[in-house]
């Protein structure tokens, strides 16, 4: 069930990353959408990764 979750996941990342290019070669508006959508979930993934490490280190010092 996990292989099936996690694969799920690798093909909408693999899409999504195919949309964001045929998006900058000028593709039709729903790869446009698409594309939008990818790099802002990829924002916000990194955002949330950013805080994470911050919140980590403020600790101790000991990180």
């Amino acid at each position: 069930m996990l292989v099936l979750v996690l694969s799920g996941v690798l093909v909408l990342a693999v899409g999504g990353c195919v949309c964001v290019v045929w998006a900058a070669r000028g593709g039709p508006r729903w790869v446009r959408g698409a594309a939008a959508a990818t790099l802002m979930a990829g924002e916000l993934v990194g955002r949330a990764g950013r805080k994470d490490r911050r919140a980590g280190s403020d600790d101790n010092g000991t990180d």
